[in-house]
């Protein structure tokens, strides 16, 4: 069973800092893309970040370039997003997704197969 779970969301204030963590199993996460989504409250959901498990390319949105980092743990299955100076427009909930095979440059919802639950992150002015 294909499992994607996240961890690590929670309030903080403008400016702050969070690590996401998605814990991935019952797929090979040696050869996918994993990515990190969000949707905020009367919005689409939007790619914030990606990551080829393989090459190790990588894809930033440009809200989050500069402030975000995704990083892959291959011996652990695991991708975490590391969110520095955070800004109250990052508020939303965040999804960890698997695509396979991976399709970076692009980082589109439409394109990923498997979702997690997601976890909210709310930054306070």
């Amino acid at each position: 069973e294909v499992q994607l779970v996240e961890s690590g969301g929670g309030l903080v204030q403008a400016g702050g800092s969070l690590r996401l963590s998605c814990i991935t199993s019952g797929f090979a996460f040696d050869d996918v893309a994993i990515g990190w989504f969000r949707q905020a409250p009367g919005k689409e959901r939007e790619g914030v970040s990606c990551i080829d498990t393989s090459l190790g390319s990588t894809y930033y949105a440009d809200s989050v370039k500069g402030r975000f980092t995704i990083s892959v743990d291959n011996a652990k299955n695991t991708v975490d997003l590391h969110m520095n100076n955070m800004k109250p427009e990052d508020t939303g909930i965040y999804y960890c997704a698997a695509e396979d095979p991976p399709g970076l440059p692009a980082c589109t919802v439409r394109g990923y197969d498997y979702w997690g639950q997601g976890t909210q992150v709310t930054v306070s002015s």
